[in-house]
């Protein structure tokens, strides 16, 4: 068992903050990013913890009930319906488009991503582990067929026509802040086995990441010189398990995110800062560094 590093420099928003995380990258060449929900804000997608790392809201939906309860899954997908446009209208943002750049540019060899909205592939990263799954597709858990979920949303409104004018707010991960009678929502089995049902093809609170993915995420840590953990509280231990990894191999952590998290003890390094800025400057410092090189 390794010693706790000591105590990491917390930093403000300053000239500082990002010459710590130049050098912190140029220092470690080959850096895995474990990213999470802060990431996607300024894509328009909610989060669910504060600065303090508190629910803002009721947790999500567990597996458990998801499965055991057709009521609940006439809630889910009537939520769904509704909240789960701002997922599929969601662009990258700056934040995005700022790591798929350091992967270009050789810094970034992977990311571990905790959020299901496969904003990192559209910004154009190229490795990336979908920690929790994919929102836009849904899976049978009867017979394991699978499509694309605007596929079942369509067959949704069709068969629940006033639902998908019902305004609400949105909530993470496509939910909705929608409360109502739900004991009329059609919600359609799976007509490839008959009876299946449909669950979108992500991991739900309560269950468990398939071992094969778990087993990526820890390969890109282990390959990787350092971790960057940005946008994330780490309180889910899901991703936590990284960052603890990391440091059990005496491997240097960063962080770039607005909050507490639950491992700040690990970290040589803390910036708290807005994530799109100080990605996009961070890059553009790197790049002219790049420059000024002899050819």
């Amino acid at each position: 068992m390794t010693a706790a590093p000591a105590a990491p420099a917390v930093l403000d928003e300053s000239e500082a903050d990002l010459e710590a995380l130049v050098e912190f990258v140029l220092r470690h060449p080959r850096l895995a990013v474990l990213g999470g929900a802060g990431i996607s804000t300024a894509s328009g997608i909610p989060d669910y913890r504060d600065d303090a790392g508190e629910w803002k809201r009721s947790p999500p939906m567990q597996h458990r009930q998801f499965m055991g309860s057709h009521a609940a899954r006439q809630r889910y997908w009537a939520r769904a319906l509704v909240g789960f446009r701002a997922l599929g209208e969601a662009r990258p943002n700056a934040a995005h488009r700022a790591l798929a750049r350091l992967e270009a540019l050789g810094h970034v060899r992977g990311v571990i991503t905790q959020n299901v909205d496969g904003l990192h592939q559209r910004a154009g990263s190229r490795r990336v582990i979908d920690l929790h799954g994919r929102a836009d597709r849904v899976r049978c858990m009867g017979c394991g067929a699978s499509r694309m979920r605007h596929a079942l949303h369509a067959e949704l409104e069709a068969l629940n026509p006033r639902w998908a004018t019902t305004g609400a707010a949105a909530a993470p991960d496509g939910d909705a802040d929608l409360e109502a009678d739900f004991s009329a929502f059609r919600v359609p089995d799976c007509s490839r086995c008959g009876d299946g049902i449909w669950k979108p093809d992500v991991v739900f609170f309560g269950d468990s990441v398939p071992g094969s993915v778990v087993e990526r995420a820890f390969a890109l840590v282990e390959e990787c010189d350092a971790l960057l953990v940005v946008g994330s509280s780490l309180m889910v231990y899901s991703g936590f398990r990284f960052a603890r990894a990391a440091a059990r191999d005496d491997k240097p952590i960063a962080c770039l995110n607005l909050g507490r998290t639950r491992a700040d003890e690990l970290y040589s390094l803390k910036v708290a800062a807005p994530l799109e800025t100080s990605l996009g400057a961070l890059v553009e410092q790197l790049e002219a560094r790049l420059s000024r090189r002899p050819a």
